[in-house]
């Protein structure tokens, strides 16, 4: 079903007193991954069950290029789903695993065969085929889990935690290799976790929710430059929040984020202190610390900025701060 998107309006889902998902909106374009990112029961492994057809909401809608999924039984929607603990199918091989949503579809013969040939060799299976999941390490079982997904061509794919049972070696060895893998499927995806690296490596957009709500939707470059409020500044790490001491100091309205991206070194700029340099070539990356705002900023920039040569630690440099450096922050607590 291609050209379509799928929405989610107000939706919600409570257990006893306590709404998980407090009316949540949400879209999800055609081949676009949405990276919903929280913390621990923020409520997002609900909200993904709710779209997956895994419990009912108790308010709200679910629809697909206009279709409602709300009332339809999980195995109709035409969802692939991913889970953290793999749930492989232990007696059955590989190449089995792979094929039981072909099976359930009908899909016999050539085609059936063929489908899963490619996936496997797209994952770099091949040679593993007639192997049961315990014989497989975590990142194998883990693809395995990927191409059981994809090989029905799911309308959209829900992948819940799936790198968080690996270890860091293989957690990131996955990482670009999934990143890439959604991008080449073109498959609608939510991918739920709780690590901003994740997070942003996968996601086209990325969705950060707390309390049951998603506080605020934006691509990871949008998100690190100009986080919406405090709380999501705080919890992706933006360290350029300005201490209220200084905002009161400067005369800000509120909470507000220094967007260090917008400095340029300028002679007749603002000064400060190099707390730190690195270099990658003809990049630099400065720790710059201004004496009265007690925040360290971490700029990057060219080295050719710089016609006297970079600054060293310890030495001062003049940076100029456009208005629009300066981003305002709604207070949530």
């Amino acid at each position: 079903m291609t050209g379509v998107t799928l929405t989610l309006t107000g939706l919600v889902r409570r257990y006893g007193a306590v709404a998980a998902v407090a009316g949540v909106d949400l879209t999800v374009g055609d081949g676009e991954t949405v990276a919903l990112l929280g913390p621990s029961g923020c409520g997002k492994s609900t909200l993904l069950r709710l779209v997956a057809g895994l419990e009912p909401p108790d308010a709200g809608r679910i629809t697909l290029g206009g279709h409602d999924l709300t009332g339809v039984p999980a195995e109709r929607r035409g969802v692939g789903m991913v889970f953290q603990d793999f749930a492989l199918f232990p007696h059955l091989s590989v190449r089995d695993n792979v094929a039981f949503g072909l099976v359930e579809q009908g899909v016999t013969g050539d085609a059936r065969e063929a489908r899963v040939a490619a996936l496997l060799e797209r994952m770099g299976l091949g040679a593993e085929a007639d192997r049961r999941p315990d014989q497989l390490s975590g990142g194998q079982q883990q693809r395995v889990a990927l191409a059981r997904a994809l090989a029905p061509e799911p309308d959209l794919l829900l992948l819940d935690e799936p790198l968080s049972n690996l270890d860091r070696t293989l957690k990131a060895e996955l990482l670009g290799f999934l990143a890439d893998l959604l991008a080449d499927a073109r498959v609608r995806a939510i991918y739920v976790t709780h690590d901003q690296e994740e997070a942003f490596t996968v996601g086209d957009r990325v969705a950060v929710m707390r309390g049951g709500l998603i506080q605020q939707v934006g691509t990871p470059q949008a998100l690190a430059t100009q986080p919406g409020d405090a709380w999501t500044a705080g919890f992706l790490g933006v360290r350029e929040v300005l201490p209220d001491a200084v905002v009161r100091m400067l005369g800000l309205p509120g909470p507000t984020l220094l967007r260090v991206d917008t400095l340029t070194p300028d002679d007749a700029g603002t000064a400060f202190t190099v707390t730190s340099v690195r270099r990658v070539g003809e990049a630099v990356q400065l720790g710059l610390q201004h004496d009265d705002w007690g925040v360290e900023l971490a700029w990057r920039g060219h080295a050719r900025e710089f016609v006297g040569g970079i600054p060293e630690a310890g030495r001062e440099v003049r940076m100029r701060v456009p208005d629009d450096a300066w981003v305002p922050l709604e207070t949530q607590a």
